[in-house]
């Protein structure tokens, strides 16, 4: 091949070309799902940001690399705490919750975890809704007691004055789930970040059910939100995955309740976290402080994966929200279905919160009782053909559990009965199938469980 080369030259940018656009804040939110983060491969002129595998990065500058360690300057430092694949998902959820900054970490439980050590310690006190994931309660009372944080329960979480009476000196966060896990007991959360207000409390929300496609937790006062990536953002079941969101809303500095860490100079000479990042304070305090300690760093090829199943999210969520509402209000005039746990419900007491929030139709996980007990839930769930029997949650699949017998096998049968795990629940996660074949599976097997 004489007078060729292999070298594979640099893009270059014809004069009266418009140049690519980066910043996409101006622009809707299906458009920014799929561009939010990217930013300008410079080398080949990539179009798909690509994966950075490098755990760590060279500094320009003696200066450059104090300054990185010391937090007066953002960037590039190991990839335990900052991986440039990993920014592309930061950039892009942060952008879709409506958030100053976004840190990616390694599933969800890392997310709450990093998330609530980043404001209480030991002597501290969390608030939270009781009706959760099962997983983040036992994080609460298995591994956050042994570090001496305590966390208090509200059962009525539209009772202003449960969350006032539960809150004390030692209080540092309160939390929630937009959409709880399995019963679909939706959450006002204009209710709650009231009194997180009043208290100058910060307000933690897992919006992983939801997805700010559904609702923006940020927009009804949270100050802080999390998400197991794992589920629907990610949305294929490929990978294991957690993101935090700081709000950038919260006053580190006027409110009366310490929180040093972001206030206090962390090293001599420089300045707080507060000072030197603003709203994005508390998202570098987890970056540089929480995460980079214990470590929850997640993969570039995990991040990577999570930022291109965001691309599509609106698209899905929408087919997973329509397929659970028809499915739901098939299941409710079942008559070998005791009750459904879906909020969209006519005549459920949370649906004037779900139409006014949550669009009618709050998810597509929810639970439902059929008739005959622990017995009857075993022959329905051995008999599905198209959900499959697994714990997973919002992925494109549809999917089944009987948690008694798996997430709340744990608990107590007093707490069981209190959270309302009948032995005859079902959970399911409603995926984009077509849904005529998603109520045929349900419907022979309910015709099983009754023979």
């Amino acid at each position: 091949m004489d007078g060729m080369t292999d070298q594979i030259a640099s893009p270059t940018l014809t004069t009266g070309v418009a140049a690519p656009e980066y910043d996409w804040d101006s622009y809707g939110f299906d458009t920014r799902q799929v561009h939010a983060g990217e930013y300008d491969e410079l080398t080949y002129g990539a179009r798909v940001s690509p994966v950075y595998l490098s755990a760590a990065y060279r500094f320009d500058s003696f200066r450059q690399a104090k300054n990185r360690f010391s937090g007066e300057e953002a960037g590039q430092l190991y990839s335990r705490n900052l991986n440039p694949t990993n920014q592309v998902a930061e950039h892009r959820i942060a952008s879709l919750e409506g958030g100053a900054g976004a840190l990616v970490v390694g599933s969800g439980q890392a997310a709450v975890t990093s998330a609530l050590l980043g404001l209480a310690g030991a002597g501290d006190r969390i608030v939270s809704a009781a009706s959760i994931y099962s997983g983040t309660r036992l994080l609460f009372e298995r591994t956050l007691s042994r570090l001496g944080v305590t966390v208090d329960y509200v059962w009525s979480p539209s009772d202003e004055s449960e969350w006032d009476a539960l809150i004390t000196p030692d209080t540092r966060a309160l939390f929630v789930e937009t959409i709880p896990n399995p019963k679909n007991d939706i959450i006002d959360l204009d209710v709650i970040s009231r009194v997180a207000s009043r208290h100058g409390i910060p307000l933690v929300v897992d919006n992983t059910i939801a997805t700010p496609y559904l609702i923006r937790p940020i927009e009804h006062g949270a100050n802080i939100v999390v998400h197991s990536a794992t589920k629907f953002l990610t949305g294929h079941g490929t990978t294991v995955s957690g993101v935090i969101i700081d709000a950038g809303n919260f006053d580190w500095e006027g409110t009366s309740r310490p929180y040093p860490a972001l206030t206090a100079t962390p090293v001599a000479g420089h300045r707080s976290l507060v000072e030197a990042f603003g709203p994005r304070a508390f998202e570098m305090h987890v970056r540089l402080g929480v995460a980079n300690d214990t470590g929850p760093a997640l993969s570039p090829l995990a991040g990577f994966l999570l930022h291109q199943g965001i691309e599509t999210l609106s698209l899905r969520v929408q087919r997973h929200l329509d397929n659970a509402h028809r499915i739901a209000t098939w299941l409710s005039r079942h008559p070998d279905v005791e009750s459904v746990d879906y909020a969209g419900l006519d005549g459920h007491p949370l649906k004037p919160l779900a139409d006014r929030d949550y669009r009618g139709t709050p998810g597509s996980v929810f639970s439902f009782t059929i008739a005959g007990g622990a017995v009857a839930a075993e022959r329905f769930f051995d008999a599905l053909r198209v959900f499959s029997r697994m714990t997973n949650i919002g992925d494109t699949r549809s999917m089944a559990l009987h948690p008694a017998t798996t997430t709340h096998l744990g608990f107590t049968q007093e707490m069981r009965d209190r959270l309302g795990i009948a032995d005859g629940l079902i959970r399911l996660s409603v995926g984009i199938e077509d849904v005529a074949d998603l109520l045929a599976d349900l419907d022979q097997a309910i015709a099983v469980a009754r023979r």
